[in-house]
């Protein structure tokens, strides 16, 4: 009897393969749940769960859905549409000039083939040299999720994910051949994606949950901002209003960050030319009604800015018209 029971008990070697094989679904679709954790709904915030129907084990080409507005998001095979717009077949959004430049093929293929390098002229020590000084305000946030906001052709994602840094990095731009000219470059750099995601999104409406994210990351953006719900409004004339335009989305990044959670972005800044300052104070709010650009004047500014949206412990580095800032979530 003894014998027949634990006969019984051991499985045969197709069962154990069997159970093997569920072991590694039931891990690989944990995994994928807990990145898609990571994302929400860009209209309610609710975290998007993967749907019940799809066996995919990758968040890519899968469909993700929100439980709270019913509507679903796929990618598309390249990135993950996490816009408001999503899948809508008639309704199309009218965005400002400098934000469709950045969308077009050319400007896409461009921007690594001597676009980027171009900053050089405003002081930008260059995409290596600037990475490794993220890397220094970014250390709190090892082994966490990193966003790399505005990433354009995925210059510094590529390299975050290289670095090995973090346990998952969110590529997200709202140009659509900007995330495909990074896809290209990941494919032929031979980039894992296992803990690499593409998103389409709009920098004022990002698609996480509040407090759900380690580090946000913007190479050369800040100044490129828009304010879609700001700048359908008609600017008024005082000078604050240009602020307005980039308070939304440093508002939004506040929002998800954790406590603790790092900020750092480049810009440019414009002080280094003393005698234009009080002319650009007068005129960059038109400048940023018809460019949706900001041009900022001051470290100050920038501080002011950072702490009006939550953020504290400011820092900054200066070479020229280029300016590193950084600042936390407050714990």
């Amino acid at each position: 009897m003894l014998r027949i029971a634990a006969s019984a008990s051991t499985a045969s070697p197709i069962e154990e393969i069997s159970q093997v094989q569920i072991q590694q679904h039931l891990e690989l679709d944990a995994k994928t749940e807990q990145r898609a954790a990571k994302l929400a709904c860009p209209i309610c915030y609710y975290p998007l769960v993967k749907k019940s129907d799809e066996s995919s084990s990758s968040i890519y080409g899968s469909l993700l859905g929100c439980d709270r507005c019913k509507k679903d998001y796929r990618n598309n095979g390249t990135y993950l549409d996490l816009t408001v717009a999503a899948s809508s077949g008639e309704y199309t959004e009218s965005m400002p000039a400098a934000t469709e430049l950045f969308r077009s093929p050319l400007v896409s293929f461009l921007y690594e083939r001597g676009w980027r390098q171009n900053f050089v002229w405003g002081g930008f020590p260059g995409p290596e040299k600037e990475f490794e000084m993220a890397k220094e305000y970014l250390k709190p946030t090892i082994g966490g999720t990193i966003v790399d906001a505005s990433c354009g052709s995925g210059l510094f994602s590529r390299l975050f994910v290289k670095s090995g840094m973090f346990s998952q990095v969110i590529a997200l731009d709202f140009s659509e051949n900007m995330l495909r000219q990074c896809s290209e470059f990941v494919e032929k750099e031979n980039i894992p994606n296992e803990n690499f995601v593409l998103v389409r999104a709009d920098i004022s409406r990002l698609p996480f949950p509040s407090g759900s994210i380690d580090a946000i990351h913007a190479g050369a953006a800040l100044h490129c901002w828009p304010s879609p719900a700001s700048a359908c409004c008609k600017l008024s004339s005082s000078i604050q209003s240009v602020l307005t335009l980039s308070r939304a989305e440093v508002a939004e990044i506040s929002r998800v960050l954790r406590p603790g959670g790092v900020f750092v972005a480049t810009t440019f800044i414009a002080d280094v030319v003393p005698p234009a300052v009080p002319v650009l104070r007068f005129t960059r709010q038109y400048f940023a009604q018809f460019t949706s650009n900001t041009i900022y004047v001051s470290e100050t500014e920038l501080e002011d800015l950072c702490s009006a949206c939550g953020l504290v412990g400011f820092t900054c580095v200066r070479n020229g018209f280029f300016v590193m800032i950084s600042a936390t979530k407050p714990s």
